[in-house]
């Protein structure tokens, strides 16, 4: 799905024009964007929880030359179903 399928849903939902529903949905996502950067999670009841979670250096090694090397420390974003779409999608 992307973001113009869920325009036309919103846009059918509630009614309106797709244009002011494509706004409704970039509106969302980047209040969901700026909070998940000010606060480092964001949690949206029935549906789950996203996450920044901090990854320390570590060792590796490069696949091509077999050199070992560091990888620098970085941020990851994980989500987590909740439980009420885990057994929407059958997962539990």
């Amino acid at each position: 799905m992307t973001k113009a399928d869920l325009a036309d849903k919103v846009s059918e939902g509630l009614s309106c024009r797709k244009n002011e529903a494509f706004d409704l949905v970039e509106l969302t996502l980047e209040t969901i964007k700026e909070a998940i950067e000010k606060e480092g999670h964001v949690k949206i009841s029935g549906f789950g929880r996203f996450i920044v979670k901090e990854k320390k250096a570590r060792r590796g090694r490069n696949p091509q030359t077999g050199d070992e090397i560091t990888i620098t420390p970085r941020k990851i974003l994980t989500f987590k179903a909740s439980t009420v779409l885990k057994i929407k999608v059958n997962l539990v």
